[in-house]
């Protein structure tokens, strides 16, 4: 296990950003989002959730894909470079971490979205162990542990003024081996055992830890389709596409074409099957209501999915759209509501 002092985080991102792309957490008007090391930008380790998840990183927001363009020769397609070389994520908690394994089930199945596998391929995963997790987290009903965070390269705690790292894969051990001269070994596991425990302990005590999924799942679709509920639950919706926004497992997108004047780019963007014109075609929209998308994203979270993914949920649990909607419409409201209807049906 290896150990960095916090005074020392500056010196060991520098090094790190001068080796390779780094993205951390930075602090920019008010807010914590994802971005690019700058020695100019505030990194902030400290916010347990940005507003934004690294999802970005892996599935940017708005992305070219190939140029098309017209010479003496006729027309020309060019594909942009896929990702080559090393980069590191630097401080990835663990929601977001499961949240990327979600993610492959879709962009790594065939035909496989090969801008995303090789984002993933060269990706570093540093971790950063949640020291106190939210009220808005439920993490937990999905199987996550916020203490140890499993499928980065290389985990990490904060305790004190301290960083406790350790590598989980090869990948990560050469990390690790590759700056070893900024960090010192250590023995200290007693000191991250206690930090683990009193995350967990943490854990267990927040207001949604006892969250039901019982009725949800694979093979649930006939059971939840036509509950009545939907309709009460959406009736507030401002279909503002904020949830999808902000939720690292989303993964629409739509495909546009820009004239550049000398060229056309082909490009995608994120979006939101919360939107009247998501999908649409000529012969219109196949979910007309507002009811029906809200029904879509939950099933498609809750029930779809995970029919489809030997069990998978396609919820993380970090909360971040219990912490944006502005009309509380959130997913933890949904599960509560139907677990409600489904104990009032047993009485």
């Amino acid at each position: 296990m290896k150990k960095l002092s916090m005074n020392d985080v500056p010196k060991f991102l520098s090094s790190v950003g001068a080796a390779m792309d780094l993205f951390v957490p930075v602090r920019m008007t008010g807010a914590t989002n994802w971005g690019v090391w700058d020695k100019e930008r505030e990194v902030d380790l400290q916010t347990l959730k940005s507003v934004k998840s690294p999802k970005d990183v892996f599935f940017p927001q708005c992305q070219t894909m190939y140029t098309v363009s017209k010479g003496e020769d006729g027309f020309s397609i060019d594909p942009m470079k896929l990702t080559d070389q090393p980069f590191c994520v630097f401080g990835i908690r663990s929601c977001d971490v499961r949240a990327l394994t979600v993610m492959d089930q879709v962009f790594l199945a065939d035909p496989v979205d090969t801008f995303y596998k090789a984002r993933r391929e060269q990706a570093i995963l540093v971790s950063l162990a949640c020291h106190r997790p939210a009220q808005t987290c439920f993490c937990s009903v999905f199987g996550i542990d916020a203490a140890q965070c499993d499928g980065a390269d290389v985990a990490m705690w904060m305790i004190g003024e301290e960083l406790f790292l350790e590598g989980q894969t090869e990948k990560g051990n050469e990390f690790l081996g590759q700056f070893s001269e900024l960090l010192s070994d250590t023995d200290d596991t007693a000191s991250v055992e206690e930090e683990k425990e009193s995350i967990r302990s943490i854990t267990k005590k927040l207001p949604y830890s006892s969250l039901s999924l019982e009725g949800w799942g694979a093979g649930k679709t006939d059971e939840k389709f036509d509950d009545p509920n939907w309709q009460q639950l959406s009736d507030a919706c401002l279909a503002c596409g904020t949830c999808t926004f902000v939720c690292p497992t989303c993964q629409c997108y739509d495909i546009k074409d820009y004239d550049t004047g000398h060229g056309i780019q082909r490009y995608r963007c994120w979006d939101s099957c919360m939107y009247s014109d998501f999908t649409l075609m000529a012969a219109a929209n196949n979910r007309t209501t507002q009811m029906q998308r809200y029904r879509q994203r939950f099933m498609h979270k809750l029930v779809y999915f995970p029919t489809n993914n030997n069990g998978m949920y396609m919820c993380v649990g970090c909360g971040r759209c219990v912490d944006r909607c502005p009309q509380a419409l959130n997913i933890v409201k949904v599960i509560k509501t139907m677990d409600k209807g489904r104990e009032e049906e047993k009485a």
